[in-house]
């Protein structure tokens, strides 16, 4: 896919992808800044900052007179945060790229955080907390990074405590504007249906005379450990949710190829060694997948499952020992090619919309990484040995590295915490 990238006087980054055959287009503004970036005590912010932007503009004074807007296009908009970056974006018929380009310009350029919404946006989002701790698939991944990670902006819930947010002042997202929305931390993506030209002229009529300022820099993530760990986050429940994992590596790692296949090998589709273990053999688990989570100064490689309250134990150790003959056998040439096709096909499956290209690139930029196009990621994935694979396994398949994060009927750790060995 050809794509051009320029950078304005100002450090603004903008990635032009054009799809002649695509009718669509999506405007995609991303800003490297997100809860890894937030004091304690402002926690949430980021996100309660994206929910804020769409709650008016002096040219669009309300929620519902940008809605209005982005609804009467036909276009599909949202926004989301995570620990490094927020994005915004719209996607619509190709025709109206000018109009949504303003509209998503707009928001993340002039929003006025009117103090009633801010004040009526603090229920909307305590509400959204409390959805989230009542959806224990979900929940469970919160509980595991808070034990990796602990006290530390890695660890903390990105959209931060109900006191938190319920203590903002309009002044706090002005600030933090101010500080985090400056030109050297953002990227605009435009893909789908539009030519290099347009998209320069827009570019520079909204975003060419903004002045540069320094960009604002996170606290690096403390990432040691010396022993297995568990935390457990009690719910009364039919079904207990887990997250087993290791500390892996950064986004930036030349083995994360090799982790990726592992992964898809372990927990990736309906012919992975845990599905057909744990749902297949056992019927013991609904949902299981595994896959690494990489970070700017820090990874996980996490294996997920929701399983009966009875046999927690028992998943558990069948999921050990299939990562501990990870270590010890050679995965066959067979499974290596199936696990290859495997991610190929999807990821080109997943690179058919205009958006789905915003983000792919998009997210490659902010992560301050070399863009690799969809073939390059696809040779890198070729390359992958059966013999790298074990390599990777045995590296971070140590005893020591061990966690274990669960919501379910359980109070005592310490009887999981004996059971976490790759020790037969």
């Amino acid at each position: 896919m050809h794509y051009t990238k320029t950078k304005l006087k100002n450090g603004l980054r903008v990635i032009t992808v054009p799809m002649k055959d695509n009718p669509t287009v999506t405007v995609l503004v991303l800003v490297e800044t997100g809860s890894k970036y937030e004091t304690k005590a402002k926690n949430g912010i980021s996100h309660f900052l994206e929910h804020m932007c769409f709650k008016g503009t002096a040219m669009r004074p309300s929620a519902h007179a940008i809605s209005a807007e982005l609804d009467g296009l036909g276009s599909q908009s949202n926004a989301f945060t995570g620990q490094e970056y927020t994005g915004y974006y719209a996607k619509s018929d190709a025709k109206h790229f000018k109009q949504i380009f303003d509209i998503v310009s707009d928001v993340y350029l002039n929003s006025t955080f009117p103090e009633a919404e801010i004040e009526k946006e603090k229920g909307v989002i305590v509400e959204e907390i409390n959805m989230y701790e009542d959806m224990p698939q979900r929940h469970v991944q919160d509980v595991f990074m808070e034990l990796l990670y602990g006290n530390q902006p890695a660890g903390w819930n990105i959209a931060g405590t109900r006191e938190n947010v319920r203590a903002m002042t309009r002044k706090d997202f002005v600030e933090y504007k101010k500080a985090h929305y400056v030109p050297k931390a953002t990227t605009v993506i435009v893909a789908g249906k539009v030519s290099e030209k347009d998209v320069e002229k827009e570019i520079a009529r909204v975003f060419g005379a903004i002045k540069s300022t320094a960009k604002s820099s996170k606290i690096a993530t403390k990432n040691s450990q010396s022993k297995p760990a568990v935390l457990i986050s009690h719910k009364k429940s039919d079904q207990t949710h887990l997250v087993l994992g290791v500390r892996s590596f950064d986004t930036y790692d030349k083995r994360n190829p090799a982790l990726t296949v592992l992964g898809t090998i372990l927990g990736g589709g309906m012919s992975s060694r845990l599905f057909i273990k744990l749902r297949e053999e056992l019927g013991v688990a609904y949902y299981v997948r595994a896959g690494n989570d990489p970070y700017s100064d820090h990874g996980a490689f996490q294996i997920s499952a929701g399983v009966s309250n009875a046999r927690v134990q028992e998943v558990i150790a069948e999921i050990l020992a299939e990562c501990a003959r990870m270590k010890t056998e050679l995965v066959s040439a067979t499974e290596l090619a199936k696990a290859k096709e495997y991610l190929i096909g999807n990821m080109k499956l997943e690179l058919e919309s205009s958006d789905a290209w915003a983000s792919f690139f998009g997210g490659q930029e902010v992560m301050r990484k070399i863009i690799r196009t969809p073939e390059h990621i696809e040779k890198k994935i070729r390359k992958v040995t059966s013999a790298d694979i074990q390599k990777i396994a045995q590296e971070i398949f140590v005893d020591k590295n061990l966690n274990l994060a669960l919501i379910g009927p359980f109070e005592n750790k310490d009887i999981f915490a004996k059971t976490l060995t790759f020790k037969k």
